[in-house]
Parts: structure tokens; C-alpha cells; sequence
């Protein structure tokens, strides 16, 4: 059975935590891995430790993805994985919210994954081969008190991860979302001591990705949700 193979890598919102997991295993498995976020002075550990390249980006700016695209070409080659690791939010009552807080952060979650998603597969499509990955959260299906723009913005990602896997999958392009129900462990954020493996493990996430990856076509995931073993629901 052939399993589908990937040699650049592109994550935007890049940081510690998942996007770092990410960049470990993908570096690991042999691929150049490019990196992007809006402050990439954040990055240059990261990009020592995985040989990655960082580039700065702001993925809400549609002239400044596709500049971030044709660097990538340029200078890596053309992207066959993209990721959108980038999420947006502001808390707050309803009636208190800011309305431009709320469009910006609706912007980030789901405006920039439509931007970074079109130009993935305006290159992919030629080739009729390539992967797009978007990230999600619980807020991708359940929509809590007091964080109404994260659900939004999470709910229109995974409708525009459903509609792009409907649409590209028949062209050999793999799309799928992934609901990452639950906090993730990282070194600013422990677990409680009276709750051991209560958070997701940022590398254990990476595999659950990677394993999509590996999917042969004729049993392709346009979705994953992810939690701790210990929660109920």
C-alpha cells in the first residue's frame, strides 16, 4: 500500500507549544520545514534546533500570505504541506465586547486560514498532490460562555476545512481539520498535580497529525478530535 509522500512543510502561526511538536517530527521525517508567524524573533531556537526557516507574516493580510508563499518557493521550494496553526480570541460578556476586537480575532482564526488555504492549493492543484491541515479547538464544536469571537472563528474554520476536503480531496489534495479538545501541556502550563495526563501532549498531537499524513487515499480523515484519555463526555 503506497503511502503519500511530503518534502516542504509550511506552519503559519508558529510558536511553542504544538506548531514547535510539529516542526520537530517534520524535520525528523526528513522534510524542510518554513515557519511563519508575525513576530519571528520568538523562532530562532526552534529554528536551530529543526534546520526551519523562519518568515515573517501577518496571515490576516492577503498580499502579505501570498508574499509569504513566493518567498517559500524562492528560497525552500514550493510547499506540499501547509498547516494553520494560528488562532484568535478576546473574552468578555456579549454586551461588552469590542467590535473590532471581535473582527480581529474572527480574522485570525478563520480570514487567515482561507487566505493561507487558497494559496496552498493554488500550488497543489497543479501537481494534483499536497496536504492542508488546519487546527481547531474545542470552541470548533462547542461555543462557551463569554468567548463567543473563538467559537466563531473556530466554527468557520472547520466549515471552511469541510467545504476545501469536499471540494479538493477528488484532485489529490488532502485536507483535514483537527479538533484538539483540551488544554495543551507546555512548560508555562502544567498539569495539576492531582490530574497526571489531564492535558494533551504537544508531541503526542504531532503523531496523531503525521499518522493523517500517512493515510493512503482510499481511506482519507477530513477530520480528528483529539483529548486527554481521562476526560469524559
Amino acid at each position: 500500500m503506497e503511502h503519500p509522500k511530503y518534502n516542504i512543510a509550511l506552519i503559519v502561526g508558529a510558536g511553542e507549544g504544538l506548531s514547535a511538536s510539529l516542526a520537530r517530527l517534520l524535520s525528523r521525517q526528513g522534510l524542510r520545514v518554513a515557519l511563519a508567524a508575525r513576530k519571528v524573533e520568538k523562532l530562532g531556537a526552534l529554528c536551530g534546533e529543526t534546520g526551519a526557516k523562519a518568515y515573517a507574516c501577518d496571515a490576516t493580510q492577503p498580499e502579505e500570505v501570498e508574499r509569504l508563499f513566493g518567498l517559500v518557493e524562492r528560497e525552500i521550494g514550493t510547499p506540499d504541506l501547509v498547516i494553520y496553526n494560528a488562532s484568535g480570541r478576546t473574552r468578555g460578556p456579549i454586551v461588552e465586547l469590542v467590535p473590532a476586537d471581535v473582527a480581529q480575532a474572527i480574522a485570525v482564526s478563520a480570514y487567515g486560514g482561507f487566505l493561507v488555504g487558497q494559496q496552498a492549493a493554488l500550488r497543489m492543484l497543479p501537481k494534483k498532490h499536497g496536504a492542508i491541515l488546519f487546527t481547531g479547538a474545542s470552541a470548533s464544536v462547542k461555543g462557551y460562555a463569554q468567548s463567543a469571537p473563538f467559537a466563531m472563528g473556530k466554527f468557520a474554520l472547520r466549515g471552511l476545512a469541510q467545504s476545501m476536503a469536499r471540494e479538493l480531496s477528488p484532485q489529490g489534495i488532502h485536507v483535514a481539520h483537527f479538533v484538539i479538545d483540551g488544554g495543551i501541556r507546555s512548560a508555562a502550563r502544567g498539569e495539576p498535580a492531582d490530574r497526571p495526563d489531564s492535558m494533551l501532549d504537544p508531541d503526542a498531537i504531532a503523531e496523531s497529525y503525521w499518522n493523517v499524513l500517512q493515510q493512503p487515499r482510499s481511506a482519507w480523515a477530513w477530520e480528528m478530535e483529539l483529548r486527554p484519555w481521562v476526560e469524559k463526555f
